[in-house]
């Protein structure tokens, strides 16, 4: 199971906004600054993130993005359900499309369903918080000391 950059990139920023104090803000330059990512790129994650709930957005002088959650109610599965397009590992798991004739007496497709309901439950387990465990050690890798 490969993720998309998408989705990658949507768990940096989440990361990102955690290892911020509380109510704290940032903005997508410098997220992008820090992870070498098109603000382009990174302006859509962060709009969806934020039609997701995620975080928040404040528009004015003094705005910024920031969570919009707590990080331990934010639910590591269920980001990678919301921001991937396609969990579909193999061309049988597809409604439409599927061209395969062995479909109707193929073991394979259960065995890969299983193993994908098994991916995705392993990340339920996980929360926001728990990913921000080093707080501090992220924060130097996000702002390192200016020389």
């Amino acid at each position: 199971m490969q993720l998309t950059n998408y989705t990658e990139y949507a768990l940096r920023v989440l990361l990102f906004l955690g290892a911020l104090e509380e109510g704290e803000k940032t903005n997508i330059k410098e997220i992008s600054r820090t992870f070498s990512i098109s603000e382009n790129h990174l302006s859509k994650i962060v709009y969806d993130l934020g039609k997701l709930g995620l975080i928040e957005t404040i528009r004015g002088r003094n705005g910024g993005i920031r969570l919009a959650k707590k990080p331990e109610d934010i639910r590591i599965g269920a980001v990678v359900r919301q921001t991937e397009d396609n969990l579909s590992l193999v061309e049988c798991f597809a409604a439409h499309g599927n061209d395969c004739i062995i479909t109707p007496i193929c073991q394979l497709k259960h065995v890969l369903h299983e193993a994908l309901q098994a991916f995705l439950q392993t990340l339920d387990a996980y929360t926001l918080a728990d990913l921000l465990q080093n707080k501090q050690t992220l924060k130097t890798f996000f702002h390192p000391p200016r020389l």
